[in-house]
């Protein structure tokens, strides 16, 4: 009898070594490893309509050219300040940090409303990604303040895609 039971603590452990050589993890160490950026173009092939809608409408999706025509004007804190609204992730461990060191973070994309994407992008499960977004979502950059100092109005629910 106790031979049977080392023989299947050794099977499970072979099993779970053999998973975890392929990638595969527990639930729980899922949830407990922290989403990173990728990039809108990470989430193209599972939201196909929802990428190109928003590539070719949104102007969030070119935001940085903007911030490219207005640099000028501006000193580096300026600038920086501008990459919170106008680039995903910025100030955040693994955001934006230069058009250079991560060009896939440049504009605002899908990230910016939706939170980083890696593990959503690596289950697919719609658990792991900020799927239902609110008015409040979209104030953390269209606030009255930006509203009145930019003379834009937000559309808060005019379908970012």
């Amino acid at each position: 009898m106790r031979n049977l039971k080392l023989i299947l603590l050794a099977g499970i452990f072979s099993l779970l070594f053999l998973l975890s050589l392929s990638g595969w993890r527990p639930e729980s160490a899922r949830c407990a490893e922290q989403a990173k950026y990728l990039g809108s173009a990470a989430c193209k092939d599972c939201h196909a309509a929802e990428y190109d809608t928003f590539k070719q409408f949104n102007k969030k999706a070119h935001s940085f050219q903007s911030l490219t025509r207005l640099k000028k004007g501006l000193d580096e804190a300026e600038q920086k300040k501008c990459f919170e609204c106008h680039t995903t992730g910025y100030g955040k461990e693994g955001g934006f940090r230069s058009e250079q060191e991560t060009p896939a973070l440049k504009d605002a994309g899908c990230e910016v409303c939706h939170g980083p994407g890696s593990i959503h992008a690596e289950t697919g499960d719609p658990k792991d990604i900020k799927g239902k977004l609110t008015a409040k979502d979209c104030e953390v950059c269209h606030n009255s303040e930006r509203i009145n100092a930019f003379k834009y109005k937000p559309l808060v629910y005019g379908g970012a895609h």
